[in-house]
C-alpha cells in the first residue's frame, strides 16, 4: 500500500509552511525550531514531497518552500534516507515534472538534480531516458521542466555523464545530438536551454562532445543573430567556452568572430554586451592566442573604453548620494569576511606568514581591482559583475599582453574622455587610465608628471564617483610617484598624492572614504619604510577617521592601520605614536562583542601592531591574550557540543583562527617574556593549542601549528613536559600526499623549531619518523616549492641536532636539498639548515659526493653568511679537499672557471 499522509500532521505542516513568509522574527524562530523537530520524523521527507507535487490547491510559495526544505533534507541526510523513502521520492517526483506552476516546477527540478548528484546516475538509471523522452512531449510545461532538470543534472554530474555505463554506452552520445536539435526550436527558452546545456560539455572538455564539436559550431552560429536576448547571451557564453577549450575551431574564421564580438560588445542591452565582453578577457588570458588579436586592437580598445561608461541603470542602482557619511550602515552592508590562516614562508622571513604559497594568492592585480579593493566591491549596492567592470578588466589584461603598443589606440580616446564636460565620460577615462597602469607603465611615464596632479585634483571633484575612481587610479601609479625617474619624485609627486589621499579619507561620502582608504593602504604597502617620515600625519588622519567612519568602512580602516604597522615596522614603536594609536585600539577591543563582524579585521590589525611594537606591546598583551584564549576555549566547547547534539549550531571557527594568529603575534612580539603570560593560565592555552592541532577544520590546524612553532622558539620550557604528545600529533600532519598543504607546511616548520630547542637527546625518538615523511616531500617534483623549502630546512635542522641519525641518509636527499634552498633568501633559518648540512657532511662526507657540484652552487649562492656559517663553509671545504686528495682538482674542474675561482677565494679551497 502506498504511503499516505496523516491528515492532522499534513494540516500542521501546511500551516507551518504558510507562516514561513511572516515578517515577524519571533514567528520565524518558532518555525525554525518546529522544522528542526520535524526533520527527526522518519517520513518528514514524504510529507514535504507530498505537499510539493500533490497539493496543487495550495499556494505556489508554500509548495516551493516545501520543495526547498526537501532539497535541503536530501542534501544533508542523503546517506541516512531509508531506501523505501528514496524510491518514493524518485517515483513521485518523475510523475510531477510537468507541474503548471514554474516556481514549483523548478523547485522540483532542484530536488531531482540534487538526488541524482548525490545518489549517482547509475543508481537511478531510468531518470535520463525518461527526461529525454519528455523532451518530445507536446505539453510546454513538461518539456520546459525536463530541460530545467537536464540542465541542472548536466551542471552537477557532467563528468559522470561522460563515462560509460555498465552496458558500455555513454549517456552523452544520445543526449548531445538531441540537445543540438533544439538549437533551432521555435521557443526561445528551449533554444537557450539547449545552447547553455551543451556548452557545459564544451567547457568541461567532454570526450563525447569532441566528435560533435563541428556540428555544435555550425548550429551555434546559426543563432548569432537570434532575436531573443537570453539566447544571445547563451551564444556569447558558448563562443567564450570554445575560445577557452577549442580555439582552433574559431581561428579559421577569426576575423568574422572578432567582428561579431565587437558588434555584440556594443549591444544596446548591457547584459548581452557584458557576455560578449568576456570574450576579450578570455582571449587575452591565453598566451598562445593573444597575438592573433593584435590586428584588431584599433577597434577593440575603443569599444572597451566606451563600455566603461556608467549606464543609466548603473547610476539608478548606485544610490549616488554625496553627503552620506553620517548615515549608519546596516548589517547587510557588511559582507562576510574570512580570515586566511597563517602559513610559514621563508621568503617572508621569520615566523609564520599569511599567504597561499603562490597558489591563487591575491597579488592585488586581479580583476577585482576595478572594485577599488581586491576584497570589497566598488559598489556594494550594485556589486555584480557588469559591462563596466568587464571592460576595464579586459583593457587591463590587454595592456599587460601588448604593453605600450595599446597606447596608440588608448591615448586619443583617453584625451577626449579626460577633457569631457560629461562627468560620466570623464570618470570612465579615469578608470581606463588606472586599467592600463600595470601594462603600460613605461609608455605612460612621460605623461605622468602632468596626469598625476590632475588625478589628485579630481579627488575634490563635485561628483563622488569621480572622486572615488580618481583615488583608485592614482594608487595604480603609486610606484612611479615613489620611484619614478623625475627629479625629487617623492617630494614633488608622492607627498601630494599621500596628502591628497589622507584628506580624501575624511570625505563626507562613504564610497569616497572607502576608495581613498583602500588607495592609501595600497600606497603605504608600496612605500614600506618610505612611510616612516609621515607616521605622525598618517596616524592623526587614521584616528580621526575612526570617529567619522560607519561600520563598513571601519573594516577597511583597520586594514589600513595594520598595513601601516607592517610597512614601517619597529619605527612605529615610539612613545608618541604608541600613545596616539593604542588607547583607541584598546577601547575598540574592549567594546566589541565577539560576534561583531569587526572582530576579524581588528584581530588582524592588532596582530600587525603587536609585531611592529615588539616588547612595547606588553602593557596591552594580557587583556588581548586572555580574550583570545577565552574565544578559542568557548568556541571549541560549543563545537564539541554541536558534534553530539544536532540541535546546537556549530559556531564559525574563523574566530578560533584569528585568535590563534593573534596569540602567535603576541608571542613573537614579547619573545621569551610571553612565557609568563602563558604560564599564568595554568597551561590552558597549551591545552587549547593541542586541541586545535587535531581539529577537523584544516585552517584551524594550520594556525595551531604556526603558533606551535612560535611557542617552540620563545617558550620551549613550557612545551618540554608535553613534547611526546605534541610530536605524536605533529608527525601525522606532515602528509606525504600533501592533501592539506598548508597544515603540512606549518607542521614541518614547527618540527624544525622544536628540534633546535629540544636538542639531541630529546629529539632522537622523533627523527626517523619525521625523515620518513620529510625526505619524500623534498624529493618529489610535485611538491609545492614553499613546502619543499620547509622540508629542506627542517631536515637540515634535524641534521644539526641529530647528525648521527640523519647523515646516513645524506645521499638520498642532498642534491634536491641544495637545489631547493637556492631560491631561499639568506636568513637565520636557512643558516641553521646549512650548518646542519655541513654537520652531516662532517659525519658522512661520502654522502655529498654525488651532489658535490650542487653543494658548491648552494654555498656560492650565499650573499652574506654569518661568521659562524662562513667558518663552517671553510672547514667543510677543507675537509672535503683533504679527503679527496689528488681527486680534488678533478672534482673542481667540473665547475665553470668563475665558480672554481670563487670557491678558492671565498672558502680557501
Amino acid at each position: 500500500m502506498e504511503w499516505q499522509p496523516e491528515p492532522e500532521s499534513l494540516r500542521q505542516l501546511i500551516q507551518l509552511l504558510n507562516s514561513t513568509q511572516s515578517p515577524d522574527n519571533e514567528v520565524q524562530q518558532q518555525n525554525n525550531q518546529r522544522l528542526e523537530e520535524l526533520r527527526k520524523v522518519p517520513d518528514f521527507i514524504n510529507y514535504l514531497l507530498f505537499v510539493l507535487v500533490a497539493m496543487k490547491e495550495e499556494s505556489a510559495t508554500a509548495r516551493a518552500v516545501a520543495g526547498l526544505l526537501l532539497k535541503n533534507s536530501v542534501r544533508q541526510d542523503f546517506g541516512n534516507i531509508p531506501p523505501h523513502v528514496l524510491e518514493y521520492v524518485k517515483r513521485k517526483s518523475i510523475d510531477a515534472i510537468g507541474d503548471p506552476d514554474t516556481l514549483v516546477r523548478h523547485t522540483l527540478g532542484t530536488v531531482i538534480a540534487t538526488s541524482v548528484a548525490l545518489g549517482k546516475i547509475r543508481n537511478w538509471p531510468e531518470i535520463l531516458p525518461r527526461l529525454m523522452q519528455l523532451l518530445d512531449s507536446t505539453e510546454y510545461p513538461v518539456v520546459e521542466g525536463a530541460w530545467d532538470i537536464l540542465h541542472k543534472i548536466c551542471d552537477e554530474c557532467g563528468l559522470e555523464l561522460d563515462e560509460p555505463l555498465e552496458d558500455g554506452t555513454r549517456p552523452l552520445n544520445v543526449m548531445i545530438p538531441k540537445f543540438l536539435s533544439f538549437f533551432s526550436s521555435e521557443l526561445p527558452l528551449l533554444r537557450e536551454y539547449a545552447i547553455a546545456t551543451t556548452t557545459i560539455f564544451v567547457s568541461k572538455r567532454s570526450e563525447c562532445m569532441q566528435p560533435m564539436i563541428d556540428t555544435f559550431v555550425v548550429e551555434l552560429f546559426k543563432r548569432a543573430n537570434d532575436d531573443n536576448p537570453e539566447v544571445l547571451k547563451a551564444v556569447c557564453r558558448a563562443i567564450v567556452a570554445l575560445l577557452e577549450t577549442r580555439p582552433e575551431k574559431l581561428m579559421p574564421e577569426l576575423e568574422n568572430v572578432v567582428n561579431y564580438m565587437i558588434y555584440t560588445t556594443q549591444h544596446s542591452d548591457p547584459d548581452i554586451a557584458m557576455e560578449a565582453c568576456e570574450f576579450w578577457l578570455a582571449f587575452c588570458e591565453q598566451e598562445e592566442l593573444v597575438e592573433s588579436l593584435r590586428p584588431f586592437l584599433s577597434r577593440v580598445i575603443p569599444t572597451l573604453m566606451r563600455g566603461m561608461v556608467y549606464t543609466e541603470r548603473d547610476l539608478l542602482m548606485l544610490d549616488n548620494g554625496d553627503d552620506d557619511a553620517v548615515v549608519p550602515d546596516s548589517d547587510q552592508d557588511i559582507k562576510p569576511r574570512h580570515h586566511r590562516a597563517r602559513t610559514h614562508d621563508y621568503h617572508e622571513g621569520g615566523g609564520a606568514a599569511s599567504g597561499e604559497d603562490g597558489e591563487g594568492a591575491d597579488d592585488g592585480d586581479s580583476d577585482d581591482d576595478y572594485e577599488y579593493d581586491s576584497e570589497d566591491d566598488e559598489d556594494d549596492i550594485y556589486s555584480e559583475w557588469n559591462l563596466r567592470k568587464c571592460s576595464a578588466a579586459s583593457l587591463d589584461v590587454m595592456s599587460t599582453a601588448f604593453g605600450d603598443q595599446v597606447l596608440e589606440f588608448v591615448l586619443p580616446a583617453l584625451r577626449e574622455e579626460l577633457a569631457s564636460d560629461d562627468w560620466c565620460i570623464k570618470e570612465a577615462g579615469i578608470l581606463a587610465l588606472g586599467a592600463i597602469a600595470e601594462g603600460c607603465m613605461t609608455g605612460m611615464e612621460p605623461h605622468l608628471a602632468n596626469l598625476l596632479p590632475y588625478l589628485i585634483q579630481w579627488f575634490k571633484h563635485e561628483k563622488a564617483l569621480v572622486r572615488s575612481i580618481a583615488c583608485w587610479s592614482a594608487s595604480r601609479y603609486g610606484k612611479w610617484a615613489l620611484f619614478g625617474s623625475e627629479p625629487n619624485t617623492i617630494k614633488v609627486y608622492f607627498e601630494p598624492l599621500l596628502a591628497g589621499l589622507l584628506e580624501t579619507m575624511m570625505d563626507n561620502n562613504k564610497r569616497v572614504q572607502e576608495a581613498a582608504c583602500s588607495a592609501f593602504a595600497t600606497i603605504e604597502e608600496l612605500a614600506g619604510p618610505y612611510m616612516v617620515p609621515y607616521i605622525q600625519p598618517v596616524l592623526e588622519t587614521l584616528i580621526r577617521s575612526f570617529d567619522l567612519y560607519q561600520r563598513k568602512n571601519l573594516i577597511i580602516l583597520y586594514d589600513a592601520v595594520g598595513t601601516l604597522a607592517e610597512a614601517v615596522g619597529n619605527e612605529l614603536n615610539h612613545p608618541p605614536y604608541v600613545q596616539m594609536l593604542m588607547p583607541n585600539m584598546m577601547k575598540r577591543w574592549e567594546n566589541l562583542h565577539t560576534e561583531d563582524p569587526h572582530m576579524f579585521p581588528l584581530f588582524e590589525c592588532l596582530s600587525a601592531i603587536a609585531l611592529s611594537l615588539g616588547p612595547s606591546f606588553a602593557p596591552y598583551a594580557q587583556p588581548v591574550f586572555e580574550r583570545c584564549v577565552q574565544i578559542v576555549g568557548e568556541t571549541l566547547q560549543v563545537c564539541q557540543q554541536a558534534a553530539h547534539d544536532p540541535s546546537i549550531e556549530a559556531p564559525d571557527r574563523d574566530l578560533v583562527i584569528v585568535a590563534l594568529d593573534l596569540i602567535s603575534s603576541i608571542v613573537q612580539a614579547l619573545g621569551e617574556d610571553s612565557q609568563h603570560l602563558i604560564a599564568e593560565h595554568n597551561g590552558i592555552a597549551l591545552q587549547l593549542v593541542g586541541m586545535c592541532m587535531i581539529d577537523p577544520v584544516t585552517d584551524v590546524r594550520q594556525s595551531a601549528f604556526a603558533l606551535l612553532g612560535d611557542l617552540a622558539m620563545h617558550c620551549f620550557a613550557l612545551l618540554r613536559p608535553q613534547l611526546d604528545g605534541i610530536m605524536q600529533q605533529l608527525i601525522p600532519q606532515i602528509d606525504r600526499n600533501f592533501s592539506h598543504i598548508h597544515v603540512c607546511n606549518n607542521a614541518a616548520w614547527s618540527a624544525g623549531e622544536i628540534a633546535l630547542k629540544a636538542g639531541d637527546e630529546l629529539m632522537q625518538p622523533y627523527v626517523n619518523p619525521l625523515l620518513e615523511r620529510l625526505i619524500p616531500l623534498l624529493n618529489s617534483e610535485t611538491t609545492p616549492m614553499t613546502l619543499a623549502e620547509n622540508a629542506a630546512i627542517t631536515i637540515g635542522r634535524l641534521g644539526l641536532v641529530c647528525p648521527a641519525i640523519v647523515a646516513p641518509n645524506l645521499e638520498i636527499f642532498a642534491q634536491r636539498w641544495c637545489l631547493v634552498l637556492l631560491s631561499v633568501k639568506d636568513n637565520d633559518e636557512k643558516s641553521s639548515a646549512f650548518r646542519g648540512m655541513m654537520t652531516m657532511i662532517g659525519t658522512n662526507p661520502q654522502g655529498i659526493s654525488k651532489a658535490f657540484l650542487y653543494f658548491c652552487q648552494a654555498a656560492l649562492n650565499w650573499q652574506t653568511p654569518d661568521p659562524l656559517l662562513m667558518d663552517m663553509f671553510i672547514q667543510t671545504f677543507a675537509g672535503l679537499k683533504q679527503l679527496a686528495g689528488n681527486e680534488w682538482e678533478a672534482s673542481m674542474s667540473m665547475l665553470d672557471p668563475q665558480a672554481r675561482q670563487m670557491i678558492k677565494d671565498r672558502f680557501n679551497a
